[in-house]
């Protein structure tokens, strides 16, 4: 509220006031009306007709774009007040904690002088500290190896010299941490070696994209061991994760791409305090066919979780190793809100509604063991499926099967012995979606790069992103992880230890 006295008795001065208060007003309206348009984007990308919506890739860019220009909005709010009354209004920003293993540089601000107008020197009662986030771009350093030669001034016996040491790319300029770095760029940040190319050069060093490519390959060699140490130790688990996504390769022959699959198998037994650490490896197979995920699973018994894609069944028939699939409750979920958001489907909701039910009883017991999981599923969720099954034979009978919500049921009713399997061994998940995580940068890095160049290309990936993925999971840094192991591979480590280059052993030792 404005003040009488702070008002000036100049008729000039207030007529001033009046207009430039005026034109603050304007201004306001037409910020208003810039967020509301955004808010109205932002509903349409989220919430819009199938049409409108961004694509789910997408949709972190567009959010992106969106909070930007909410921020220059604000940013001349702020700006305009900071003229009008002389000081910045204060904001509640969410920044997060800084890490605590970062170094900190202290910078201290004294003032002008601390005598008092008394004459006496002013001592230090308290200080403010504050915290800002700052970064040394990333800088390009060479590595000059001398190995001096030593002769014998009294003899000629020979000359003294130390080995060259070992390379990653024999006479190359790379060192493993430069590889390191090339590999996590593009399978973990999604950079395509051209960009990569492209930002070595804004540092004055040219290389081509091939180069960059042959340093991959060779890195993917090299790792391919670490690679099925890994895909064995999942093997040796009792209860896995398996799903597939595609993989476009390039087919010259036909000039155009042909489809692929990575296979994703993973292991996460946190959610149970399950002592292996988690892990995921993708292998590539030129096709979708359930031969390539028994090919991967030979020497694997135990409990598989999946989704309801048919190839899978083919592991139920085998003749060794013993295979049960658990089934996915996040994929039948899926097709009944398909359902509901297309049209007025109140059976629909209903039946999403029981679902969520029995997710609100598996957050409340994640994270104990598998008895006590076991025992309250038995209690709390048994009772809700038992309803649920009724519920879904009940509107099956009434439903055309020909209609999406009869598809969706059937769907249910065609997997429930496999949906209902969490009920009998606390291990088991209810839904797939440990794994469909891991596949998501895989997705993400398909989007950048459209295409993998060759079946061994696809191959590379699958060991690369492996490794990456599962560093991710153990909470490890890839470069770190991938320069050191590089470093010993090139270094001699030895085959029959080749367990200690896995990514939750370097954790262990660091």
């Amino acid at each position: 509220m404005i003040d009488m006295t702070d008002l000036p008795d100049d008729i000039d001065v207030l007529k001033a006031m009046i207009l430039a208060s005026d034109g603050r007003e304007e201004r306001h309206i037409d910020r208003i009306s810039q967020l509301e348009k955004l808010l109205a984007d932002f509903k349409r990308a989220l919430f819009g007709a199938k049409s409108e919506k961004v694509d789910p890739g997408q949709f972190e860019l567009a959010l992106e774009d969106i909070e930007t220009a909410v921020e220059s909005i604000q940013a001349a709010e702020e700006a305009e007040e900071l003229l009008v009354l002389g000081k910045p209004r204060l904001r509640k920003a969410n920044r997060g904690a800084l890490p605590k293993h970062l170094p900190r540089i202290e910078e201290i601000v004294e003032p002008d002088s601390t005598t008092c107008s008394c004459g006496s020197e002013r001592h230090v009662i308290g200080e403010d500290i504050s915290e800002r986030l700052d970064i040394i771009p990333a800088q390009f350093r060479v590595i000059v190896t001398r190995r001096p030669k030593y002769a014998c001034r009294a003899c000629e016996n020979g000359i003294a010299q130390a080995p060259a040491p070992a390379h990653l790319i024999p006479g190359g300029m790379p060192t493993e941490a430069v590889v390191a770095h090339v590999l996590v760029s593009k399978y973990a940040d999604h950079l395509p070696l051209y960009r990569q190319a492209q930002i070595y050069s804004r540092q004055g060093i040219d290389l081509d994209r091939s180069t960059l490519a042959a340093w991959v390959g060779r890195a993917a060699f090299e790792l391919r061991p670490v690679f099925d140490a890994l895909i064995a130790d999942l093997k040796r688990s009792s209860k896995l994760f398996m799903d597939e996504t595609r993989a476009p390769v390039l087919d010259p022959g036909r000039k155009r791409t042909k489809t692929g699959y990575f296979w994703a198998l993973a292991r996460d037994d946190r959610p149970w305090l399950g002592q292996a650490p988690p892990g995921v490896a993708f292998t590539y197979a030129p096709g979708r066919s359930g031969k390539y995920a028994d090919d991967i699973l030979k020497g694997f018994s135990g409990i598989l979780q999946v989704d309801g894609y048919a190839g899978y069944n083919r592991l139920l028939k085998r003749a060794e190793q013993d295979v049960e699939l658990a089934y996915c409750w996040a994929h039948a979920r899926r097709k009944l809100y398909e359902v509901a958001q297309n049209a007025t489907a109140p059976i629909a909701e209903d039946g999403l509604k029981q679902i969520a039910a029995l997710y609100r009883i598996e957050t409340d017991i994640r994270g104990q063991s598998p008895e006590a999981r076991l025992a309250a599923r038995k209690e709390r969720s048994a009772p809700k499926l038992a309803a649920f099954e009724i519920w879904l034979h009940q509107y099956r009978a009434r439903v055309s099967v020909k209609s999406p919500l009869g598809g969706a049921l059937k769907y249910i009713a065609k997997y429930w012995d496999g949906l209902n399997l969490f009920l009998t061994d606390g291990r088991i998940e209810m839904d797939n979606n440990a794994v469909e995580r891991t596949i998501r940068p895989i997705a993400l890095s398909r989007k950048n790069a459209l295409f993998a160049g060759h079946d061994v290309g696809a191959e590379n990936w699958g060991i690369i992103a492996s490794l990456i993925e599962t560093c991710k999971l153990n909470g490890i840094e890839p470069h770190a992880y991938l320069t050191a192991t590089l470093s010993a591979i090139v270094n001699g480590h030895k085959q029959s230890q080749i367990n200690d280059l896995l990514p939750w052993n370097y954790a262990a030792t660091v």
